[in-house]
């Protein structure tokens, strides 16, 4: 079983890191939350998640690989190399090694199953295609590509008139950003007819259920894990880091519907807690997971999960 794998009832999951580091400053990230807040879980909190000398954020962007019932499904699929992305610089032209990470994770584009996207931000979709023979096509040859059709609706270039208007100027360039997401990383893969759009929900199999969860985006989903005795969710874009387990009502700068996203947010929470759920985001470094309990009026870290911290080494926004 490769380093990067738990198994939880009769899933098997491995982490894919395509790219890890610092991504702005955390108050940036989480604008609601209180520094004071940052500073008291400091003990814990750094190095993995935040860099309290220069107030820096820390994330992952990786694939969740699960197998259950003998498919390969991949939890989003990260940034991709070679993409136009003024919505963040940082991450425009990357060039990563990710497809021969995963196929140290033994799994070959022409392995995979199923694909889901648990909302359309371009670091959730962007390996669903690569750039072969001068056109963007689906990597996943075999696979079929579950996306949300709420969020397909959103933010498809022909609905810009179902959009609010953007509330400040990065808003307006992430959106602007979005349309070259959807034009290089969705609608390649509706040409090719692997597509296939759900709202509400949809089961993938006997072990794994995909859920709405908007605010985030409209469309967010969370990908529910039931097998023996065991629980999982992986919640997408929900928690950007854990201080959003303590404060669930903090928002990320990248949240829609704020209000929506908040209560989405804790809802989820309490059910985790309630169940005693390994919560799975998408961007956490470090142990990647944790079970939560409740906390007073908020939530708390209970358990990390089994992920060693010590990640393999990424290659930079550039190389």
């Amino acid at each position: 079983m490769p380093e990067h794998s738990i198994v939880l009832g009769d899933v098997r999951i491995t982490r894919v890191i395509e790219w890890s580091g610092p991504i702005r400053t955390a108050r940036f990230i989480i604008p609601d939350s209180d520094e004071e807040v940052w500073r008291r879980n400091q003990e814990w909190l750094a190095p993995d998640f935040w860099t309290p000398a220069d107030d820096a954020y820390r994330c992952h962007i990786q694939t969740w690989v699960l197998r259950s019932e003998g498919k390969v499904i991949l939890v989003d699929t990260g940034v991709g190399n070679n993409r136009e992305r003024p919505q963040v610089p940082q991450f425009a032209g990357l060039k990563t090694d990710y497809l021969a990470r995963l196929r140290a994770a033994d799994v070959a584009p022409e392995d995979v199953d199923v694909v889901v996207n648990t909302h359309i931000h371009y670091d959730h979709v962007g390996w669903n295609t690569e750039w072969r023979d001068e056109a963007w096509v689906p990597t996943f040859p075999n696979a079929t590509y579950l996306i949300p059709r709420l969020d397909h609706l959103y933010f498809d270039p022909d609905g810009d008139h179902r959009r609010r208007a953007p509330r400040d100027e990065h808003e307006r360039i992430r959106w602007e950003g979005s349309k070259l997401v959807f034009n290089d990383s969705i609608a390649p893969v509706q040409r090719a007819g692997q597509a296939v759009l759900w709202e509400g929900a949809h089961r993938i199999d006997g072990n794994l259920l995909l859920e709405a969860a908007p605010g985030h985006t409209p469309g967010s989903s969370v990908l529910t894990l039931r097998s023996g005795a065991d629980r999982a969710v992986f919640v997408g874009d929900m928690l950007h880091s854990p201080v959003q387990v303590l404060e669930p009502r903090w928002n990320s700068c990248f949240c829609d519907d704020l209000r929506l996203a908040a209560e989405t947010r804790r809802a989820h929470l309490a059910r985790a807690a309630e169940l005693r759920e390994l919560v799975i985001p998408a961007h956490w470094p470090g142990h990647g997971a944790a079970e939560v309990r409740t906390d007073g009026d908020g939530f708390a870290i209970s358990a990390w999960a089994d992920f060693p911290t010590d990640g393999p080494p990424c290659a930079g926004p550039n190389g």
